[in-house]
């Protein structure tokens, strides 16, 4: 073999060998993270109400949560480039600006309309989104 296959194999071993000694020494006891079934279980229902009733619960929640608190987690990824309250950064400011507005913007950018010298980010970043979450979006920074 020559040298930098002989690397390539080492590392692979050593990268191989730190996951598994991690794995084995993260802290948790494998046991008690999948062992709850029967009589455990039945205690995890009746203290938390089940997979269903937690799924249920945060439905109803979100269902209940005006447009503006919906909109706040949906924010968190435009966070990086508009700020944690709108105040900008590398995208311009939101502040201050009115639901509508942002809401136009939003549309703009989904439809592929240049609005600026990031628009080409915003295309990408508006065709991720649905009309609901650009309505709660814009409730949301309508709040700053």
């Amino acid at each position: 073999m020559n040298t930098p296959t002989i690397n390539i194999v080492l590392f692979t071993v050593f990268a191989f060998s730190l996951s598994v000694w991690a794995m084995q020494h993260n802290g948790r006891d494998a046991a008690s993270v999948s062992s709850c079934y029967g009589d455990c279980y039945k205690e995890y229902e009746e203290s938390n109400g089940g997979v269903v009733a937690i799924a249920q619960a945060q439905a109803a929640a979100k269902a209940e949560a005006s447009p503006a608190e919906l909109g706040k987690g949906i924010y968190a990824g435009c966070v990086a480039c508009h700020g944690p309250n709108g105040g900008g950064g590398v995208g311009p400011q939101l502040a201050g600006q009115s639901a509508d507005v942002i809401l136009d913007k939003l549309q703009r950018y989904g439809n592929g309309e240049t609005l600026g010298p990031q628009s080409a980010l915003m295309w990408s970043q508006s065709a991720q989104l649905s009309d609901s979450d650009m309505e709660n979006i814009s409730a949301y920074v309508a709040t700053f």
